[in-house]
Protein backbone atom coordinates (compact mmCIF):
# COMPACT_ATOMS: atom_id res chain seq x y z
CA UNK A 1 0.00 0.00 0.00
CA UNK A 2 3.15 2.17 0.77
CA UNK A 3 4.26 2.01 -2.47
CA UNK A 4 1.07 3.04 -4.31
CA UNK A 5 0.96 5.94 -2.44
CA UNK A 6 4.62 6.45 -3.23
CA UNK A 7 4.21 6.47 -6.67
CA UNK A 8 4.58 9.56 -8.78
CA UNK A 9 1.80 10.36 -10.97
CA UNK A 10 1.90 13.98 -13.34
CA UNK A 11 4.58 15.13 -10.80
CA UNK A 12 3.15 14.30 -7.00
CA UNK A 13 2.75 10.73 -5.83
CA UNK A 14 -0.83 9.20 -5.68
CA UNK A 15 -0.64 9.97 -1.36
CA UNK A 16 -0.10 13.58 -2.32
CA UNK A 17 -3.38 13.63 -4.62
CA UNK A 18 -5.71 11.80 -2.20
CA UNK A 19 -4.45 14.63 0.83
CA UNK A 20 -5.37 17.17 -1.85
CA UNK A 21 -8.34 15.47 -2.79
CA UNK A 22 -9.51 15.09 1.05
CA UNK A 23 -9.40 18.90 1.19
CA UNK A 24 -11.10 19.69 -1.47
CA UNK A 25 -13.75 17.05 -0.63
CA UNK A 26 -13.25 18.36 3.15
CA UNK A 27 -14.09 21.98 2.00
CA UNK A 28 -16.68 21.08 0.17
CA UNK A 29 -18.56 19.37 3.19
CA UNK A 30 -17.28 22.01 5.33
CA UNK A 31 -19.87 23.78 3.05
CA UNK A 32 -22.45 21.85 3.63
CA UNK A 33 -22.50 22.08 7.04
CA UNK A 34 -22.19 26.19 7.00
CA UNK A 35 -24.92 25.95 4.90
CA UNK A 36 -27.10 23.67 7.26
CA UNK A 37 -25.93 26.09 9.96
CA UNK A 38 -27.46 29.38 7.93
CA UNK A 39 -30.71 28.08 7.10
CA UNK A 40 -31.32 26.29 10.48
CA UNK A 41 -29.92 28.54 12.93
CA UNK A 42 -28.63 32.15 11.55
CA UNK A 43 -32.40 32.48 9.60
CA UNK A 44 -33.73 31.95 12.81
CA UNK A 45 -31.93 34.21 14.75
CA UNK A 46 -33.12 37.03 12.37
CA UNK A 47 -36.80 36.08 11.80
CA UNK A 48 -36.45 37.34 15.64
CA UNK A 49 -35.61 40.72 15.29
CA UNK A 50 -38.06 43.77 14.08
CA UNK A 51 -35.68 44.68 10.69
CA UNK A 52 -35.73 42.95 7.45
CA UNK A 53 -32.42 44.30 6.48
CA UNK A 54 -30.64 40.77 8.37
CA UNK A 55 -32.73 38.35 6.95
CA UNK A 56 -31.85 39.76 3.29
CA UNK A 57 -28.20 39.76 4.19
CA UNK A 58 -28.19 36.17 5.91
CA UNK A 59 -30.45 34.47 2.99
CA UNK A 60 -28.25 36.04 0.53
CA UNK A 61 -24.61 35.56 2.04
CA UNK A 62 -25.28 31.67 2.39
CA UNK A 63 -24.72 30.39 -1.14
CA UNK A 64 -21.74 33.01 -2.24
CA UNK A 65 -20.27 32.12 1.26
CA UNK A 66 -19.93 28.36 0.59
CA UNK A 67 -18.82 28.64 -2.67
CA UNK A 68 -16.14 31.07 -1.14
CA UNK A 69 -15.02 28.40 1.54
CA UNK A 70 -14.79 25.46 -1.59
CA UNK A 71 -12.85 28.21 -3.50
CA UNK A 72 -10.74 28.24 -0.87
CA UNK A 73 -10.26 23.78 -0.62
CA UNK A 74 -9.65 23.90 -4.18
CA UNK A 75 -7.29 26.56 -4.00
CA UNK A 76 -5.19 25.61 -0.58
CA UNK A 77 -5.97 21.62 -1.92
CA UNK A 78 -4.07 22.17 -5.43
CA UNK A 79 -1.65 24.72 -4.12
CA UNK A 80 -0.11 22.41 -1.87
CA UNK A 81 0.74 20.08 -5.18
CA UNK A 82 4.35 20.09 -6.93
CA UNK A 83 3.38 21.64 -10.82
CA UNK A 84 5.30 23.38 -13.44
CA UNK A 85 5.55 26.71 -13.69
CA UNK A 86 3.54 28.30 -16.06
CA UNK A 87 0.25 25.60 -13.70
CA UNK A 88 0.83 27.64 -10.76
CA UNK A 89 0.70 30.86 -13.30
CA UNK A 90 -2.64 29.73 -14.95
CA UNK A 91 -4.49 28.53 -11.43
CA UNK A 92 -3.59 31.86 -9.78
CA UNK A 93 -5.55 33.72 -12.80
CA UNK A 94 -8.06 31.31 -12.31
CA UNK A 95 -8.62 31.72 -8.62
CA UNK A 96 -9.05 35.60 -8.81
CA UNK A 97 -11.42 34.86 -11.37
CA UNK A 98 -13.55 32.94 -9.35
CA UNK A 99 -13.17 34.77 -5.89
CA UNK A 100 -13.92 38.51 -8.52
CA UNK A 101 -17.34 36.70 -9.85
CA UNK A 102 -18.50 34.97 -6.40
CA UNK A 103 -18.09 38.57 -4.72
CA UNK A 104 -20.03 39.86 -7.48
CA UNK A 105 -22.80 37.52 -7.30
CA UNK A 106 -22.88 38.03 -3.75
CA UNK A 107 -23.15 41.93 -4.36
CA UNK A 108 -25.75 41.66 -7.43
CA UNK A 109 -27.72 39.20 -4.79
CA UNK A 110 -28.17 41.89 -1.99
CA UNK A 111 -28.76 44.43 -4.45
CA UNK A 112 -31.74 42.62 -6.35
CA UNK A 113 -33.41 41.21 -3.10
CA UNK A 114 -33.04 45.04 -1.45
CA UNK A 115 -35.05 46.33 -4.30
CA UNK A 116 -37.55 43.57 -4.20
CA UNK A 117 -38.18 43.94 -0.79
CA UNK A 118 -38.24 48.34 -0.25
CA UNK A 119 -38.80 49.65 -4.03
CA UNK A 120 -40.95 47.21 -5.32
CA UNK A 121 -43.55 47.62 -2.47
CA UNK A 122 -43.07 51.62 -3.14
CA UNK A 123 -44.09 51.06 -6.79
CA UNK A 124 -46.76 49.31 -6.08
CA UNK A 125 -48.04 51.90 -4.00
CA UNK A 126 -48.50 54.66 -6.43
CA UNK A 127 -50.94 55.43 -8.58
CA UNK A 128 -48.85 56.01 -11.48
CA UNK A 129 -47.95 53.30 -14.01
CA UNK A 130 -44.39 54.30 -14.57
CA UNK A 131 -42.48 52.93 -11.91
CA UNK A 132 -44.03 49.63 -12.68
CA UNK A 133 -42.87 49.83 -16.26
CA UNK A 134 -39.28 51.15 -15.27
CA UNK A 135 -38.44 49.41 -12.43
CA UNK A 136 -38.19 45.96 -13.90
CA UNK A 137 -35.58 47.74 -16.60
CA UNK A 138 -33.62 49.85 -14.05
CA UNK A 139 -33.34 46.03 -12.03
CA UNK A 140 -31.95 44.29 -15.07
CA UNK A 141 -29.75 47.30 -15.81
CA UNK A 142 -28.34 47.58 -12.59
CA UNK A 143 -27.54 43.62 -12.29
CA UNK A 144 -25.76 43.51 -15.79
CA UNK A 145 -23.40 47.01 -14.94
CA UNK A 146 -22.60 45.01 -11.11
CA UNK A 147 -21.68 41.77 -13.35
CA UNK A 148 -19.88 44.06 -16.06
CA UNK A 149 -17.82 45.61 -13.29
CA UNK A 150 -16.96 43.02 -11.34
CA UNK A 151 -15.85 40.85 -14.93
CA UNK A 152 -13.56 43.94 -15.80
CA UNK A 153 -12.07 43.70 -12.32
CA UNK A 154 -11.79 39.49 -12.56
CA UNK A 155 -9.82 39.82 -15.79
CA UNK A 156 -7.76 42.92 -14.51
CA UNK A 157 -6.65 41.18 -11.28
CA UNK A 158 -5.99 38.10 -13.12
CA UNK A 159 -3.63 39.88 -15.46
CA UNK A 160 -5.23 40.50 -18.86
CA UNK A 161 -5.24 44.28 -20.36
CA UNK A 162 -8.62 45.34 -19.36
CA UNK A 163 -8.07 48.71 -21.37
CA UNK A 164 -8.18 46.87 -24.79
CA UNK A 165 -11.29 45.04 -23.54
CA UNK A 166 -13.45 48.21 -22.65
CA UNK A 167 -12.12 50.13 -25.64
CA UNK A 168 -13.61 46.94 -27.61
CA UNK A 169 -16.66 47.33 -25.60
CA UNK A 170 -16.86 50.91 -26.32
CA UNK A 171 -17.33 50.04 -29.92
CA UNK A 172 -19.77 47.36 -29.76
CA UNK A 173 -21.55 49.67 -27.65
CA UNK A 174 -21.94 52.41 -30.04
CA UNK A 175 -22.71 49.97 -32.80
CA UNK A 176 -25.10 48.44 -30.60
CA UNK A 177 -26.76 52.06 -29.71
CA UNK A 178 -26.34 52.57 -33.11
CA UNK A 179 -28.80 49.55 -33.91
CA UNK A 180 -30.73 50.03 -30.85
CA UNK A 181 -31.73 53.65 -31.57
CA UNK A 182 -35.45 53.06 -33.19
CA UNK A 183 -36.21 50.77 -29.54
CA UNK A 184 -34.65 53.72 -27.54
CA UNK A 185 -36.97 56.20 -28.94
CA UNK A 186 -39.78 54.12 -28.46
CA UNK A 187 -38.80 53.49 -24.91
CA UNK A 188 -38.35 57.19 -24.46
CA UNK A 189 -41.78 57.86 -25.99
CA UNK A 190 -43.58 55.32 -23.79
CA UNK A 191 -41.64 57.76 -20.97
CA UNK A 192 -43.62 60.11 -22.50
CA UNK A 193 -47.07 58.67 -22.31
CA UNK A 194 -46.55 57.57 -18.63
CA UNK A 195 -45.54 61.43 -17.51
CA UNK A 196 -47.51 63.61 -19.96
CA UNK A 197 -50.38 61.68 -19.83
CA UNK A 198 -51.92 62.18 -22.96
CA UNK A 199 -54.01 59.15 -23.25
CA UNK A 200 -54.64 56.15 -20.80
CA UNK A 201 -55.63 52.09 -21.16
CA UNK A 202 -59.93 52.51 -22.23
CA UNK A 203 -59.12 55.95 -23.63
CA UNK A 204 -60.01 56.18 -27.26
CA UNK A 205 -57.53 58.16 -29.32
CA UNK A 206 -56.66 58.69 -33.47
CA UNK A 207 -53.24 58.60 -34.01
CA UNK A 208 -50.99 58.12 -37.72
CA UNK A 209 -54.69 56.93 -39.18
CA UNK A 210 -55.34 55.07 -36.84
CA UNK A 211 -58.92 55.46 -34.46
CA UNK A 212 -59.15 53.41 -31.65
CA UNK A 213 -59.41 52.47 -27.89
CA UNK A 214 -56.16 51.64 -26.26
CA UNK A 215 -56.05 48.27 -24.34
CA UNK A 216 -52.23 48.49 -23.04
CA UNK A 217 -49.49 50.96 -22.96
CA UNK A 218 -45.87 49.18 -22.60
CA UNK A 219 -42.48 50.84 -21.87
CA UNK A 220 -41.39 50.56 -26.11
CA UNK A 221 -44.77 49.70 -27.40
CA UNK A 222 -48.24 50.32 -26.61
CA UNK A 223 -51.38 48.16 -27.72
CA UNK A 224 -55.25 49.47 -29.47
CA UNK A 225 -58.35 47.96 -30.40
CA UNK A 226 -59.35 49.76 -33.46
CA UNK A 227 -63.37 50.23 -34.09
CA UNK A 228 -62.88 47.85 -37.08
CA UNK A 229 -62.08 45.19 -33.48
CA UNK A 230 -58.59 44.59 -35.45
CA UNK A 231 -55.46 44.69 -32.31
CA UNK A 232 -52.82 47.10 -33.33
CA UNK A 233 -49.30 47.39 -31.64
CA UNK A 234 -48.07 50.85 -32.07
CA UNK A 235 -44.63 51.96 -31.43
CA UNK A 236 -44.44 54.29 -28.66
CA UNK A 237 -42.06 56.92 -30.92
CA UNK A 238 -45.56 57.44 -32.89
CA UNK A 239 -46.82 59.50 -30.09
CA UNK A 240 -43.98 61.81 -29.98
CA UNK A 241 -43.45 62.06 -33.50
CA UNK A 242 -47.55 62.71 -34.76
CA UNK A 243 -50.14 64.53 -33.08
CA UNK A 244 -52.81 62.50 -31.21
CA UNK A 245 -56.50 63.18 -30.78
CA UNK A 246 -57.87 61.87 -27.86
CA UNK A 247 -61.50 61.58 -28.45
CA UNK A 248 -62.62 60.45 -24.97
CA UNK A 249 -61.46 63.56 -23.56
CA UNK A 250 -63.75 65.81 -25.42
CA UNK A 251 -66.13 67.45 -22.82
CA UNK A 252 -69.10 67.41 -25.62
CA UNK A 253 -69.56 65.76 -29.25
CA UNK A 254 -70.58 68.43 -32.04
CA UNK A 255 -73.09 67.70 -34.51
CA UNK A 256 -73.73 70.21 -37.69
CA UNK A 257 -76.80 69.15 -39.77
CA UNK A 258 -77.66 70.93 -42.86
CA UNK A 259 -80.89 70.90 -43.41
CA UNK A 260 -82.42 72.48 -46.86
CA UNK A 261 -86.76 72.86 -47.33
CA UNK A 262 -88.15 73.29 -50.92
CA UNK A 263 -88.21 77.18 -52.74
CA UNK A 264 -91.64 77.05 -52.16
CA UNK A 265 -91.36 77.75 -48.76
CA UNK A 266 -92.63 80.81 -47.05
CA UNK A 267 -90.92 83.35 -44.58
CA UNK A 268 -93.19 82.28 -42.08
CA UNK A 269 -93.31 78.37 -42.16
CA UNK A 270 -88.86 79.28 -42.04
CA UNK A 271 -89.00 80.61 -39.03
CA UNK A 272 -91.39 77.94 -37.69
CA UNK A 273 -89.00 75.38 -39.21
CA UNK A 274 -86.68 76.71 -36.69
CA UNK A 275 -88.56 77.26 -33.65
CA UNK A 276 -89.78 73.69 -33.92
CA UNK A 277 -85.65 72.62 -34.05
CA UNK A 278 -85.23 74.50 -30.86
CA UNK A 279 -88.25 73.13 -29.21
CA UNK A 280 -86.46 69.49 -30.06
CA UNK A 281 -82.95 70.82 -28.85
CA UNK A 282 -84.60 71.64 -25.36
CA UNK A 283 -86.64 68.39 -25.09
CA UNK A 284 -83.57 66.34 -25.48
CA UNK A 285 -82.20 65.84 -22.28
CA UNK A 286 -78.34 64.64 -23.72
CA UNK A 287 -78.49 67.60 -25.16
CA UNK A 288 -76.59 70.46 -23.80
CA UNK A 289 -78.51 73.61 -23.63
CA UNK A 290 -76.02 75.38 -26.14
CA UNK A 291 -77.51 75.04 -29.86
CA UNK A 292 -77.84 76.81 -32.39
CA UNK A 293 -80.30 77.71 -35.37
CA UNK A 294 -79.84 79.95 -38.49
CA UNK A 295 -81.60 80.40 -41.74
CA UNK A 296 -78.23 80.77 -43.73
CA UNK A 297 -78.29 79.88 -47.34
CA UNK A 298 -80.03 80.22 -50.47
CA UNK A 299 -78.80 76.94 -52.47
CA UNK A 300 -79.09 75.80 -55.28
CA UNK A 301 -82.12 73.92 -54.85
CA UNK A 302 -83.18 74.61 -51.12
CA UNK A 303 -83.55 76.96 -48.46
CA UNK A 304 -80.86 76.05 -46.16
CA UNK A 305 -80.88 75.71 -42.57
CA UNK A 306 -77.55 74.84 -39.96
CA UNK A 307 -78.48 72.91 -36.85
CA UNK A 308 -75.65 72.73 -34.41
CA UNK A 309 -76.09 71.00 -31.30
CA UNK A 310 -73.84 69.43 -28.78
CA UNK A 311 -74.16 65.58 -27.53
CA UNK A 312 -73.10 65.71 -23.35
CA UNK A 313 -70.48 63.70 -22.87
CA UNK A 314 -71.86 60.64 -21.10
CA UNK A 315 -74.55 60.14 -23.31
CA UNK A 316 -74.85 57.55 -26.26
CA UNK A 317 -73.78 59.49 -29.57
CA UNK A 318 -75.56 57.00 -31.94
CA UNK A 319 -79.00 57.13 -30.10
CA UNK A 320 -78.97 60.54 -29.34
CA UNK A 321 -78.38 61.16 -33.23
CA UNK A 322 -81.01 58.83 -34.19
CA UNK A 323 -83.63 60.49 -31.65
CA UNK A 324 -82.95 63.96 -32.86
CA UNK A 325 -83.10 63.00 -36.33
CA UNK A 326 -86.70 61.43 -35.84
CA UNK A 327 -87.96 64.20 -33.91
CA UNK A 328 -86.94 66.29 -36.98
CA UNK A 329 -88.81 64.16 -39.59
CA UNK A 330 -91.58 63.61 -37.94
CA UNK A 331 -91.88 67.55 -36.72
CA UNK A 332 -91.48 68.40 -40.13
CA UNK A 333 -93.78 66.29 -41.91
CA UNK A 334 -96.32 66.79 -39.32
CA UNK A 335 -96.44 70.47 -40.17
CA UNK A 336 -96.06 70.39 -43.78
CA UNK A 337 -92.52 71.12 -44.03
CA UNK A 338 -91.03 69.76 -47.25
CA UNK A 339 -87.56 69.01 -47.55
CA UNK A 340 -85.40 69.69 -51.03
CA UNK A 341 -84.38 67.22 -53.11
CA UNK A 342 -81.61 68.16 -55.78
CA UNK A 343 -83.54 69.47 -58.71
CA UNK A 344 -83.42 71.46 -61.79
CA UNK A 345 -85.51 73.78 -63.84
CA UNK A 346 -84.94 74.14 -67.54
CA UNK A 347 -86.46 77.21 -69.09
CA UNK A 348 -86.84 77.03 -73.32
CA UNK A 349 -87.53 80.00 -75.02
CA UNK A 350 -89.73 79.51 -77.81
CA UNK A 351 -88.84 81.62 -80.95
CA UNK A 352 -91.42 82.48 -83.70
Amino acid sequence: MKEFFAKTFYYNTVGDWAISLAIIVGAVVAGKILYWIFGNIFKKLTAKTKTKIDDIIVDMIEEPVVLALTIAGLWYGLHRLHFPEGWYVWMGKVYHILIAVNITWLIARLVDAIIEEYVVPLTEKTESDLDDQILPVVRKSLKAAIWMLGIIVALNNAGYDVGALIAGLGIGGLALAMAAKDSVSNIFGGIMVFTDKPFKVGDRIKVNGFDGTITEVGLRTSRMRTLEGRLVTIPNSQFTGNMVENVTEEPTRKVVLNLGLIYDTTPEQMQQAMDILKQIGAANQNIEDEYLVSFNAFGDFSLGILFIYYIKKDSDILDTQTEMNLAILTQFNANGLEMAFPTQTIYTKKEG
